[in-house]
């Protein structure tokens, strides 16, 4: 689900027919979800594991991995720990907060945000250590690195804070044009640097310990007459593969950036809010459209398309193995195959929108929907 945000009237619009204003009648033919195609399953999708977390009520919740844990919330505020292994349950706390933004792990905390601006950090038996007042709403993952947490708000600020008490060390903002999509991606922290995607087809690269700017790239300008038209925004988590940095923005381009400095390498037509997957040899993009392509990571160059899943609301894309798990906005997650983008499997979950980044560990891929279903997937 794409939300738009408009600052100065402090209105959204959603643009697929789910909750809030739609653009679209859901009767539309240019976008009606395409129907599920017969498939000659050979790959076998099974939860090797299933809980139940709570609703995401419209928000758009993640599961974390930490020390063979797995933990997971709802908009309630019910944090729960499960044993990655086998899924056991291993204690359940109520934040006691309308919870928008979680859930972040590392370093024996756990982190999650609210609606109102709480920012808060539990240990890893779910008692509460420290609480701050971020002054916006918060509605991604918080990251932990070190000494440092790093936390994004809705206003388009990125923080970081120390991870003993919370206390702001540095603070990274940028212009916020009228019309913005309304992200849910955390930033990506990888070697003491942090990277980031915002509005406006930027991403950025900052220090983490210092917040101080190595570089911002334009990966897709704006472009068109009206807002709309104009909305060009990496709404999904940059990707760091090796020496380069792979971004996608929506109603933009599909890129690669040199890690140093920020050169772009290559880059493709694209739009997408879902994000991108990459592994040793391509990357694959969830687009707009409802397609999936295979770009070779290198150069770009195309390597397939899958467009048999148009208007299915596809979230973000991961490789596993042979093959690319992708959810869609009806509750089905899709197996397709790494060499040419056929369908090699398909599995039902509860029928509610797996909008958010699956998580991978321990041979586990860890799917959560908006009725709050937690889904450990091996592929076999």
């Amino acid at each position: 689900m794409i939300r738009l945000m408009r600052f100065a009237l402090i209105s959204c619009v959603v643009i697929t027919a789910v909750s809030g204003c739609s653009l679209f009648s859901s009767k539309d033919p240019q976008t009606e979800p395409a129907p599920l195609v017969d498939i000659k399953s050979s790959v076998t999708i099974q939860a090797a594991w299933k809980a139940s977390v709570g609703k995401s009520n419209g928000f758009v919740f993640a599961p974390a991995v930490a020390d063979k844990r797995v933990y997971a919330v709802g908009t309630n505020g019910e944090l729960t720990a499960f044993e990655l292994s086998s899924g056991k349950q291993l204690w359940k706390v109520d934040a006691g907060k309308w919870v928008s933004g979680g859930v972040g792990a590392g370093n024996n905390i756990i982190l999650i945000g609210t609606q109102k601006g709480d920012f808060i950090a539990l240990d890893n038996n779910g008692k509460q250590l420290w609480k701050v007042q971020l002054g916006a709403e918060v509605l991604a993952p918080a990251n932990v690195d070190g000494r440092t947490v790093v936390v994004r708000t809705a206003d388009g600020r990125l923080l970081g804070l120390g991870v003993d008490d919370g206390r702001r060390k540095w603070n990274y903002q940028r212009v916020t044009p009228p019309l913005a999509l309304r992200s849910y991606a955390s930033a990506t922290v990888v070697r003491r640097s942090v990277f980031a995607g915002f509005s406006g087809g930027i991403v950025s690269a900052l220090e983490l310990d210092t917040g101080r700017v190595g570089w911002e790239s334009v990966i897709a300008a704006p472009r068109g007459s009206t807002e709309l038209e104009r909305i060009a925004d990496v709404a999904s988590a940059p990707l760091v593969d090796e020496n380069r940095v792979c971004a996608v923005a929506y109603q933009g381009r599909v890129a690669c950036l040199d890690i140093t400095s920020g050169k772009m390498l290559w880059s493709r037509e694209a739009s997408s809010s879902a994000g991108i997957a990459v592994d040793d040899k391509n990357i694959y993009v969830s687009e707009e459209s409802g397609a999936v392509i295979a770009l070779d990571k290198n150069t770009g160059a195309s390597i397939w398309k899958q467009d048999k899943l148009t208007n299915r609301r596809l979230g973000t894309p991961v490789a596993y193995g042979n093959v690319v798990l992708v959810g869609d906005g009806f509750g089905y997650i899709h197996a397709l195959s790494k060499s040419d983008g056929s369908f090699v499997g398909r599995m039902a979950t509860d029928g509610s929108a797996l909008s958010a980044t699956p998580q991978l560990a321990d041979g586990l891929a860890l799917f959560q929907t908006r009725d709050g279903g937690l889904y450990a997937v091996r592929p076999q």
